[in-house]
């Protein structure tokens, strides 16, 4: 799905500070549905939900990450309308969980630093422009909570946990600098304030990470954690920039700790759960129909795994944008600086001068 988001010289969907004008979505085009039969035929019987909730569910559906081929419908997520249906019948704001945002990956090949850049500005731009939209359906609006696991994991992706409270710190200040309303930003410390970061990481492990057999089971099963595993597996290969073993022993550690990642993964979802019980649960991880959460795509990537945090952004030369690992963007482009830092890169025009 190629993206179209615009900055710049300010093409449509964007303003001057290079974030989502309300009404566009990530590839700055009017979110409006995917092209479906819009209420008619969408489950709302056996759901119950009211009409305002499927239309609200239809914005959702260009922007579905999944794992299964078949277009996405309404129909699909029985779960998510009812949670939205749930706000909708309160008159209150939806309110979305999005666990991720954690930090950016330590590997210099795939990010231009520590600290989020032009790739976290279009994401949360294109977020907040989503609740903005809903708020033109259902009055009360929306929000989105980022739920910025950095420290659940911390130790397992090799990240000091200073980078990772950088990290979250700045998406906060970003949020505020660009008025996005819609938008909050929750981690650990939120939960258990000072307390160390081992401990911490420690306490939401023991009260709720599944068990490591009940993982390798479902992942010999074949189910929708294979794929994460797997993936969750080439992400810690690819972010670990120093290691003086074999390419084997370090794929055998990897493999290792990519357990280790979803048993806090879960761990921290359960939290968020136990935190915000009626919120409608989005995932940035690519995500089969019918399960609890919605994989949602933030911004174009080559892969469904992708996310801004992996990556750098780039903007090609008809003013869409991409994200790259940061070795692949240098090769396209000419790097761009904004706020003192490296923020994207600019794509060349290949044609002669």
């Amino acid at each position: 799905m190629p993206s179209t988001t615009r900055t710049g010289t300010l093409a449509p969907g964007t303003d001057a500070r290079g974030t989502l004008a309300p009404g566009t979505d990530a590839r700055g085009v009017s979110a409006t549905g995917n092209g479906s039969t819009g209420t008619a035929a969408t489950g709302l019987e056996e759901t119950g939900a009211t009409s305002t909730s499927a239309e609200i569910l239809e914005l959702l559906l260009p922007h579905c990450r999944t794992t299964d081929s078949a277009p996405a419908r309404i129909a699909a997520f029985p779960h998510h309308l009812r949670r939205i249906d749930g706000f909708v019948r309160a008159r209150e704001p939806v309110v979305f969980t999005l666990p991720g945002f954690p930090c950016k990956s330590p590997n210099p090949a795939k990010v231009l630093g520590p600290l989020p850049d032009q790739g976290e500005r279009l994401s949360l731009g294109f977020l907040d422009a989503l609740c903005a939209d809903i708020a033109r359906i259902h009055a009360p609006g929306a929000r989105v909570v980022i739920c910025s696991d950095g420290h659940v994991f911390g130790d397992l992706i090799r990240v000091p946990d200073a980078h990772i409270d950088a990290y979250a710190d700045e998406l906060r200040r970003l949020i505020g600098a660009l008025s996005l309303g819609h938008l909050s930003v929750f981690d650990l410390r939120d939960v258990l304030g000072a307390m160390p970061h081992e401990a911490k990481r420690a306490h939401v492990h023991r009260r709720y990470a599944p068990s490591l057999e009940e993982l390798r089971t479902q992942v010999r099963s074949a189910d929708h954690t294979l794929p994460l595993y797997r993936g969750i597996t080439r992400f810690l290969v690819e972010d670990t920039a120093e290691f003086t073993g074999t390419r084997s022993a370090l794929q055998r550690e990897c493999r290792r700790r990519a357990y280790g990642v979803i048993q806090r993964s879960r761990a921290w979802g359960e939290l968020i759960a136990a935190c915000h019980p009626r919120a409608v649960r989005l995932s940035i991880h690519p995500q089969p129909y019918g399960t609890p959460k919605f994989g949602i795509r933030l911004l174009d990537a080559p892969d469904a795994w992708t996310t801004p945090w992996h990556s750098a952004a780039l903007r090609r030369t008809d003013g869409t944008w991409t994200l790259l690992p940061r070795a692949r963007a240098e090769r396209l482009g000419r790097l761009v600086h904004r706020e003192g830092r490296p923020s994207h890169f600019e794509e060349s025009d290949p044609r002669p001068g």
